[in-house]
């Protein structure tokens, strides 16, 4: 339930240092909200690189530039420079540096949560509840409004997918043409987080499924993988429009969070070995 708060800026929750900058974090509740000042001579590829140890930064940066000047670069060649009182976006993928003598400060809405904070390590094994989702009759939703139409209508379904994920700290891995990949270090955050993407997606005419499961994922270069992923996966593929699917380990571990679920029986999920049970999230209000 959202409520009233606020945050003296000289108070931050968390400080995370790096060569030539810093981010301040403040927490509230779902939300991460970030101050980044970053000195003259800072340089992504330099400084936050090596604790990101991804080709490029990967965080969507949403905010206000408060000083300074920051150039940034993608690697198609799109290129610019955010200024004192501009507002910004940069999607993921790009690299970035400020300019002159004086420091780049920005408030980011959007991109901070996991910045500059060092990420477990190409082929640790750890445990995440995994979320797939698709969307229903997206061939016929085409055919119906046409390409252009189609275009405006997926870029915004992935914009609500990314704040919802950014709300209950999911990490998305990947997009899987009409859905996303995404895990989380929460069972019961993440069931909430499909039941929030499927009423914000549904207010733009987008049903979706959604399928959850929880075990041991292997992290490796730009992704996951593991049994769990394809379990993830195969209980996505029993859903309906509008549903949420998890398995029986997902399921148990969201014990006690007020959730309310009804079993699917038990199934046959490809490529696995023997009849796994299914649960239904029932219809419940979310946060927000």
């Amino acid at each position: 339930m959202a409520r009233f708060q606020r945050k003296r800026l000289d108070q931050p929750d968390e400080i995370r240092d790096y060569p030539k900058g810093r981010t301040e974090i403040f927490e509230l509740d779902d939300f991460v909200i970030g101050r980044m000042v970053m000195e003259p001579g800072w340089h992504w590829r330099d400084d936050v690189q090596p604790i990101a140890k991804t080709e490029r930064c990967m965080n969507h940066h949403l905010g206000y530039c408060v000083s300074g000047r920051l150039r940034v670069s993608y690697e198609d060649g799109t290129e610019g420079v955010i200024n004192r009182e501009e507002m910004f976006e940069m999607p993921p993928g790009h690299d970035a540096w400020s300019e002159g003598d004086e420091p780049w400060i920005a408030i980011d809405f959007r991109g901070v949560r996991s910045y500059a904070r060092k990420p477990a390590a190409v082929g640790d094994r750890i445990l995440a509840t995994v979320l797939f989702t698709d969307i229903v009759g997206s061939t016929a939703t085409l055919e119906r409004v046409g390409d252009a139409a189609w275009r405006e209508l997926l870029a915004e379904h992935n914009e609500r997918i990314g704040l919802e994920l950014d709300r209950y700290r999911g990490r998305e891995v990947s997009k899987t043409g009409d859905g996303v990949l995404a895990i989380f270090d929460g069972a019961a955050r993440a069931v909430e987080c499909a039941a929030a993407i499927v009423n914000r997606l549904r207010e733009i005419g987008i049903e979706i499924r959604a399928g959850l499961h929880t075990g041991e994922v292997e992290l490796v270069a730009g992704g996951v993988r593991g049994v769990a992923v394809h379990t993830a996966s195969r209980v996505m593929a029993l859903a309906g429009a509008g549903e949420i699917l998890v398995s029986s380990t997902t399921h148990e571990l969201a014990e006690g969070s007020g959730l309310s679920f009804t079993s699917r029986g038990r199934h046959a999920l490809r490529g696995l070995v023997g009849d796994r049970e299914v649960y239904a999230l029932a219809p419940t209000p979310v946060r927000g």
